[in-house]
């Protein structure tokens, strides 16, 4: 009797599963984060004061705006390198670049996405917390939007953590690789 067929998936197909979710992830974040605004209405005495605030007011959802544009940069970068390695079977970038990119590259892009993500998560719970205070309560939409827009970028760095786990392993091999091509 014969051994029942062993399926394995291609390590290059994990890392294009995982970059392309890793893309959609930071497109769905950042069309939250560039559609979350919210109108406040506010009254002093005898006058009514009603103010548009846009998710660029907040100087910290600006900082998480660039962390997913940077990462989206990436992103559409990789997957496009990996789609032509699957496609010719061999890399773009010749020679031990490739790896040396994409180790390198991970790294600093799974860090510029967990920032973002925490200091969007800190903004958000300081000032609902001091909305909450002062009793306005026409926020709640607006930081539920930015919530909900780091918590997509916080998905966007886990896969770009393992993303970055996947290219740490990778680069041993191809030390080892190029030192038994040329023995010294």
């Amino acid at each position: 009797m014969a051994p029942p067929p062993t399926s394995t998936i291609s390590p290059i197909i994990i890392t294009l599963v995982l970059k392309i979710l890793m893309l959609v992830l930071l497109l769905a974040s950042l069309v939250v984060l560039a559609t979350d605004t919210a109108t406040l209405s506010l009254s002093f005495y005898t006058t009514f004061v009603e103010s548009k605030i846009h998710f660029d007011d907040v100087y910290t959802y600006r900082y998480v705006l660039a962390s997913i544009i940077m990462g989206l940069v990436y992103s559409v970068l990789q997957t496009a390198l990996s789609l032509y390695h699957i496609a010719t079977g061999k890399r773009l970038i010749i020679g031990d670049g490739a790896f040396l990119v994409d180790f390198y590259g991970d790294k600093v892009i799974s860090y510029v996405l967990a920032t973002g993500s925490a200091a969007g998560f800190g903004a958000t719970k300081d000032l609902k917390a001091l909305a909450d205070v002062t009793n306005v309560d026409d926020l709640d939409d607006y930081f539920d939007k930015a919530y909900a827009s780091v918590s997509l970028l916080l998905f966007a760095f886990i896969c770009a953590a393992i993303l970055s786990v996947f290219s740490s392993y990778a680069l041993p091999k191809m030390v080892n690789s190029s030192n038994t091509q040329n023995p010294a």
